[in-house]
């Protein structure tokens, strides 16, 4: 071999070492980024190898005329090198074809499997407000900082992340968020006793407290060198292809990074969670799990991009190629955006499904265990999340506030929406309820008197938030309705001679049609005339 040709391989090795230890590609052939990066690499060579043969090629005499070697010869290797990428390449290209939709509709639309007749009265409880995450994620982003710049020794070291994972913390509804070195310096600085701790955000009351740990946080996204975490998991999983890292914290308050695997199909498609990392964040070590082992305190395993491509997947391919082309008849996609459910001890992620043809209107919607990837479709036809939203603030139009993202709940066994109304400086001011059915039927009420209280202002019940509720069972023995400003109002006479009295809005599918000896599940405020705030 010559001595030219063995520099430039040396000078490649050495480029290709630095290249991988500051990019990190996987040593997987189903990723793209691979692929690019070998090519890079190898381009490298051809360049250094390039330069040094066309060194031999000739000379300049001193008038300046180029003179030829007549010994030179083009590096046959070269060429060699360019027909193999290209016979690369154009297999990548065969196995890419055969893989895609135009071939495998069925295989794209079973990505996801859903369950399409599902009932969402029966699969999702009557709201509880303490289980309202009511801060997105831009509120409790404010709420973190605002924990920060009261730690004067902690914010000129250190960044909160903007990641702000929703968790599910032993029943309660919490964000968290690390912390993260402020730059190089501040790196070198602590590295030895690591991050203090992160920030955790309650989303239903917006109680936010600094988590200090016993040990610090070594492992992180801000770290530099072999602390870094994405060179640590590179190192310790070389072949392996990572999600979106999340931070979530186990039952015990310990921190951990949330690390899916992936999978593609041919090169870069159909992807889908294989493994989950869970990584210590403290130490270094890691446990990987396939995803039916994966610990139940674990709120993510798929991310809400990943479970929205499959379902428009599935949407989109469900009767066949062609038709999601040409004809389209029950092509359906997700609405743009989403938000979290939380129910059981899971996270949910919760978005409309509207037709092919994008309108204001939905043709139901779906929900998904972010852990398990279990979803159901309701089929409940009613307003895009963005027509709700924009009926909300058309309320309060005067005042300027912006709509959050819809979360849907189950309120008197109707789907119903909840926006939070907020100012420029991102406080929440108001409370709307937004019919899912017919959006036009909105209430807003102002955030200081609480969700409960609007939440019975939308109903049609003022009354105040301090009494105490009660729960029972009657049997009517009459019932009479009249309309009271614009309201119809039930009055009720149980068998035990107890009078009632319920506006029509507190369940407009049940009140309707009962009759004298009916049974009814209500709940009610005392009175001379008690007051039903729910009934079943």
């Amino acid at each position: 071999m010559k001595k030219g040709k063995v520099k430039s391989i040396i000078a490649t090795i050495i480029f290709a070492l630095i290249y991988y230890y500051v990019m990190l590609p996987p040593l997987n052939i189903s990723s793209p980024f691979f692929w690019f990066s070998l090519f890079f690499v190898v381009s490298i060579y051809v360049v250094i190898s390039g330069v040094g043969n066309l060194a031999n090629l000739g000379r300049f005499d001193q008038k300046g005329v180029f003179h030829r070697n007549p010994h030179y010869k083009t590096d046959q290797s070269l060429k060699v090198i360019l027909k193999v990428f290209a016979f690369i390449f154009l297999g990548i290209f065969i196995v890419n074809t055969a893989s895609s939709a135009m071939f495998n509709s069925k295989a794209y639309a079973n990505r996801i499997s859903i369950i399409e007749d599902a009932n969402f009265i029966e699969d999702v409880l009557p709201v509880d407000f303490d289980k309202v995450a009511l801060l997105d994620k831009d509120s409790s982003r404010k709420l973190g900082d605002r924990v920060m710049g009261q730690l004067p020794e902690l914010v000129s070291q250190f960044n909160v992340s903007n990641l702000y994972t929703q968790n599910n913390y032993n029943e309660n509804i919490e964000r968290v968020t690390p912390l993260e070195y402020a730059d190089i310096f501040k790196y070198f600085a602590n590295r030895k006793d690591g991050i203090t701790g992160y920030i955790k955000v309650n989303s239903v009351t917006g109680e936010s407290t600094l988590q200090r740990t016993d040990k610090g946080l070594k492992y992180m996204r801000s770290a530099y060198f072999n602390d870094n975490l994405r060179r640590k998991l590179r190192f310790d999983y070389p072949t392996l292809i990572f999600g979106e890292k999340t931070f979530e914290i186990d039952d015990n308050n310990n921190p951990y990074w949330i690390v899916p695997v992936l999978k593609y199909k041919g090169v870069g498609l159909r992807k889908e969670v294989s493994d989950v990392i869970i990584f210590n964040p403290v130490d270094g070590k890691s446990t990987k799990y396939k995803v039916e082992d994966v610990p139940s305190w674990v709120d993510h395993v798929y991310s809400s991009e990943l479970i929205i491509e499959q379902v428009n997947d599935w949407g989109r391919y469900k009767n066949g190629f062609i038709n999601s082309v040409f004809g389209q008849k029950g092509v359906v996609a997700t609405t743009e955006g989403y938000n979290y459910l939380i129910k059981d001890e899971d996270v949910y992620m919760t978005t409309g499904i509207t037709s092919a043809v994008s309108d204001e209107s939905n043709v139901g919607f779906i929900l998904t265990n972010l852990r398990t990837k279990e979803t159901k479709f309701y089929e409940v036809p009613g307003a895009e999340e963005y027509s709700a939203m924009d009926s909300a603030m058309g309320q309060v139009q005067q005042m300027d506030y912006k709509a959050t993202f819809p979360i849907l709940i189950n309120l008197n066994n109707k789907p119903t929406y909840i926006i939070s109304l907020k100012d420029a400086a991102g406080l929440v001011k108001m409370y709307a309820f937004v019919d899912l059915v017919d959006y036009q039927k909105v209430t807003v009420t102002d955030s200081s008197k609480g969700i409960e209280v609007a939440a019975r202002n939308y109903l049609g019940s003022d009354v105040d938030q301090t009494r105490e509720s009660l729960e029972k069972i009657i049997e009517i023995k009459s019932i009479n309705n009249y309309i009271i400003d614009g309201n119809t109002y039930l009055y009720i006479i149980d068998t035990n001679n107890d009078k009632y009295k319920v506006n029509l809005k507190v369940n407009e599918n049940i009140l309707p049609f009962i009759k004298v000896r009916d049974q009814l599940s209500i709940v009610y405020y005392k009175d001379e005339i008690n007051e039903i705030i729910s009934i079943n």
